[in-house]
């Protein structure tokens, strides 16, 4: 091979691997991982060879020159680079029929490099607001969002093989295009402006420990999600959604698919770890506020009610009647029918909420 001749003639010396043995090249598999999940992932898929090399460039600069390495005490590579004096005597051989290849010059502060923004010739973008009914149309395609992100401005990242939907510069959904050359030249006679780069979710690498960071996670049947081998309970309304967990410092936020905060809970992920985490990226849109619960109960005959299994004493005065429970993280509010409130108890139940209404078997909410 071409590149075999070309390092022995330059005195390199190739170290051959086992096959199906990743752990003996553990640096080249994590520069790998970085590369899909830092500019494959979020610029690919490309149109032309053109377009692959302009954003290689320009990935290349921002890990060269700006993204700080834990490996590296979160220095950057262009920091610790040392090239060898061009007056070693050391001469690189390459073919004749090679085409020599100029190397840019490298960001100093001194002499800093700057890297012209790319453009995606055939893809444009173009902002639209959520409309009540949570449904969005871009030409002929249509996008669900959700009545939860009414009123939210979404930016819509679009081309004739992908659309990036983000919201604040990040990415909160990717979808498949239905859009073809023609509807793309229509959105841009109709104010659509010429794409930059498609919106990142980049990997947080090192700065998971500083950072919001977040993850995907679908509940199962139980209300369960697992997080680095933890059980999580999450809830059984969300059974069968893909849930956002948000990690934020000490407390991990449970967000639905509408955007919506769900529930939060101490997060049981130390800092140092979340960067392991599958599928873990900086962190998007802060949740919604969450929907309000309506929790009712019939008082019973000795003047108290149950609520995820913690007994509330309201009073006989108020026997038989309907009243309404508000439930907080550490507080319980319980309110009657002409809007007062009756009594405030803590929340001593760890107890799930599964029934909502004042008569009836369990509901989900």
């Amino acid at each position: 091979m071409l590149f075999e001749r070309i390092c022995r003639r330059n005195g390199i010396v190739q170290r051959l691997t086992k096959p199906y043995s990743p752990t003996t090249t553990g640096k080249v598999e994590r520069w790998h991982q970085a590369l899909q999940l830092e500019l494959l992932n979020v610029a690919g898929p490309f149109a032309s060879v053109e377009d692959a090399q302009a954003a290689v460039d320009v990935w290349r600069e921002e890990y060269n020159h700006r993204r700080p390495h834990q490996s590296l005490d979160m220095a950057c590579p262009a920091g610790r680079f040392r090239p060898t004096p061009a007056d070693d005597g050391l001469e690189l051989w390459a073919p004749p029929d090679l085409e020599p290849v100029t190397a840019p010059a490298a960001s100093t502060p001194d002499h800093p490099v700057t890297v012209e923004p790319v453009q995606w010739p055939d893809a444009i973008e173009i902002d639209r607001v959520v409309p009540p009914s949570g449904n969005l149309a871009i030409g002929p395609q249509q996008f669900w969002l959700g009545p939860g992100r009414t009123g939210q401005q979404v930016r819509f990242w679009s081309g004739t093989i992908t659309v990036h939907l983000s919201i604040d510069g990040w990415r909160i959904k990717t979808v498949p295009s239905r859009l073809s050359a023609i509807d793309i030249a229509r959105l841009r006679q109709a104010g659509a402006f010429p794409a930059g780069p498609p919106p990142a979710g980049p990997a947080p690498g090192a700065l998971a420990a500083t950072s919001c960071v977040e993850v995907q996670r679908l509940v199962n049947p139980s209300g369960i999600i697992t997080l680095a081998n933890q059980v999580i309970s999450v809830g059984s309304p969300l059974a069968g959604q893909r849930a956002r967990i948000r990690l934020d410092g000490q407390i991990m936020h449970v967000i639905t698919q509408d955007g919506l905060l769900w529930r939060t809970l101490p997060c049981p992920i130390p800092a140092s770890q979340r960067h392991k985490l599958q599928g873990v990226r900086l962190a998007g849109p802060k949740p919604l506020p969450s929907a309000s619960l309506v929790i009712q109960r019939k008082v019973s005959s000795r003047g108290g009610i149950r609520v995820a299994r913690q007994h509330i004493q309201v009073g006989l005065p108020h026997a038989g009647r309907i009243v309404t429970i508000e439930p907080g993280d550490t507080t319980l509010r319980v309110i009657d029918s002409n809007g007062e409130l009756l009594t405030i108890v803590p929340r001593n139940s760890p107890g799930e909420i599964t029934r909502f209404k004042a008569h009836g078997s369990k509901h989900s909410h």
